[in-house]
């Protein structure tokens, strides 16, 4: 019946969109068994799952409030005190825990970073395989708008577009995500070539399924270990697109802590109070040795090359 599908006979029935859902599930669970299996694996993701704690509870585990002034028994502020016992990563020149803001400052870090670059992926993966699937001129004009945006450094277009529109929160995720898609639209569309002339893409035109079902059930479910190295490899440069423009004064304002902001901030306490911009430095690193050593084994369980387009 009609009723069954967006499209009278076209087959893109929500039941099938739902198999096709369950079925990218199963396959996604199947790599993450294969990524444990290598020793990259093993060390990136406790890493990044310590990072995904922190950044889930970091507000509520936090020991200190990301904004309190704490004070010493004589009513002074506790301004640049070293590690302690009471102060695990010391405190700022405002008396503020170290800690704490770290905890909570990776939230708005890696939310920022995390939605840009699934944004990013997800609009990458929509052109790159609807141009590869479409063919002809429809492949050469989107393909040809790619390769003008990838002509831009991503720093430098994520600093020109938030300059023009100052920082705020949706503008850098925006952009985050306009620096990402090129990339991921040329490697999609490179897997989505290969994958459009196999049999059961072959087949799946004979029976007169329509294109959005083909690319969505047939071909993306294949595309899964492109897409996780992808996501991986992205989530790194995301990161530190953010937290470049935290250092430069136009990611997340003050007093939202920015593990960017804090590392510029500390600086001209490297020499008296190192801790203040090498704790935040440190977390910045350690997320992403992480996510790259979780992107290494991935590669290595899905026999991929080690090298991704930029």
């Amino acid at each position: 019946m009609a009723t069954e599908g967006y499209i009278a006979g076209s087959g893109f029935s929500p039941r099938r969109v739902g198999a096709a859902l369950t079925h990218t599930w199963h396959k996604g669970l199947g790599a993450l068994r294969l990524v444990l299996r290598t020793t990259s694996g093993r060390i990136g993701l406790p890493i990044v799952l310590v990072h995904a704690v922190i950044f889930v509870a970091g507000s509520w585990l936090a020991p200190y409030s990301f904004t309190s002034f704490n004070l010493a028994e004589d009513g002074t502020l506790e301004q640049l005190v070293g590690p302690s016992r009471h102060f695990l990563l010391g405190t700022d020149q405002f008396g503020r825990d170290i800690l704490s803001r770290v905890m909570s400052g990776s939230t708005s870090l890696i939310a920022v970073a995390g939605s840009g670059t699934l944004l990013g992926i997800a609009m990458g993966s929509i052109v790159g395989m609807g141009s590869a699937y479409m063919g002809k001129w429809v492949d050469e004009v989107v393909m040809r708008i790619m390769d003008g945006l990838m002509s831009f450094p991503s720093l430098l277009m994520a600093l020109l577009v938030i300059s023009a529109l100052g920082p705020n929160v949706l503008y850098i995720v925006a952009t985050v995500a306009i620096v990402t898609t090129p990339g991921v639209a040329r490697v999609m569309r490179s897997a989505t070539l290969t994958l459009k002339e196999q049999e059961f893409v072959q087949s799946a035109r004979l029976r007169g399924e329509s294109a959005p079902y083909i690319i969505f059930r047939e071909i993306l479910p294949n595309t899964l270990p492109v897409m996780g190295v992808e996501l991986t490899v992205r989530l790194s440069y995301s990161i530190l697109i953010v937290a470049s423009l935290g250092f430069l004064g136009l990611g997340v304002q003050p007093p939202s802590p920015d593990w960017g902001l804090m590392i510029s901030q500390g600086r001209q306490f490297l020499s008296s109070a190192p801790w203040v911009a090498l704790a935040p430095a440190g977390a910045v690193a350690s997320l992403i040795v992480g996510v790259n050593l979780l992107t290494d084994g991935i590669r290595q369980a899905s026999n991929m090359p080690r090298e991704v387009a930029p």
